[in-house]
């Protein structure tokens, strides 16, 4: 089975997209809006970034998450025990950001995110009417007003040869939000697990939009719409020596909203970034 990219733009764009969600966990989107000059830029401007050594002054806040996360505070996926190889900056519109890297980093949060508010009315327009029932406010309603969503320029740097023996740039694992919009990084890595355990390279043209289901709309939807567990994968060879630049938008619905009789929105996220290691 191969992720197929889908046409934006096609008559039947929602219904081919929900779909696809709905049997792998991902969508794969071309011809979208996102500018890809408006990527790309980005891409060279926090290449930059990451390698100065300004970026300390950027440390990140424990209680509000925004900022640097140096490598040796980075993520360590569930049920793992490795730290993942990678360094990241966390950007909200109200949080702290360089001043050189802010107007094109927010207009792109801007256009992300409304893009990200359209596929999620997809998802909810074509959610059949028993899974519809378990959402406790329409799906487009949860997201509406909410400060939460987050954009994270991620960093794999090149690998030295002096890894933790068994790390990763990215161990399995699976999102916490309700959707993921990420461009095609300017390196290839990302896999996603398929139903019967193998692991699909995803594609990585430059141009494409990857789409994927997060813990959130799982739990909200009564697990009709999984979400599914992918990794980033070391290079080989001369491909160790390159940077990776990676741009996730995690689409977030405001704290309040109740997810299930087990969680609202911000429960979850406090118990998924415990065990993440990150608070």
């Amino acid at each position: 089975m191969q992720l197929q990219a889908i046409d934006y733009h096609s008559d039947t764009a929602q219904q081919d997209f929900v779909k696809s969600l709905r049997e792998t966990g991902f969508g794969v989107l071309k011809n979208h809006p996102i500018q890809q000059n408006l990527v790309s830029a980005i891409y060279q401007e926090w290449q930059t970034f990451f390698d100065s050594e300004d970026k300390h002054q950027y440390r990140y806040n424990k209680s509000t998450q925004d900022g640097f996360f140096p490598a040796d505070v980075s993520e360590t996926a569930k049920g793992h025990t490795k730290k993942d190889i990678k360094e990241y900056f966390h950007y909200y519109p109200w949080g702290q950001c360089p001043p050189a890297h802010k107007a094109m980093l927010a207009q792109y949060y801007a256009e992300a995110t409304h893009l990200a508010a359209e596929l999620l009315a997809w998802v909810e327009k074509h959610s059949p009417a028993d899974v519809a029932k378990h959402y406790s406010q329409s799906l487009s309603s949860m997201v509406d007003g909410s400060d939460q969503t987050l954009l994270r320029v991620l960093h794999y740097p090149p690998l030295k040869g002096d890894e933790e023996l068994g790390a990763i740039r990215a161990g399995a694992h699976e999102d916490i939000n309700l959707l993921t919009i990420l461009p095609s990084a300017n390196e290839p890595g990302l896999q996603v697990k398929a139903k019967d355990g193998t692991w699909m390279d995803v594609p990585c043209d430059f141009g494409t939009l990857i789409i994927n289901i997060g813990d959130m709309l799982q739990e909200a939807s009564g697990g009709y719409f999984p979400s599914t567990s992918h990794r980033v994968i070391n290079p080989e060879g001369a491909d160790k020596t390159k940077s990776r630049i990676s741009l996730p938008l995690f689409l977030h619905p405001k704290p309040e909203v109740v997810l299930s009789e087990r969680h609202t929105a911000k429960s979850y996220l406090h118990e998924r970034l415990v065990e993440l290691g990150v608070i």
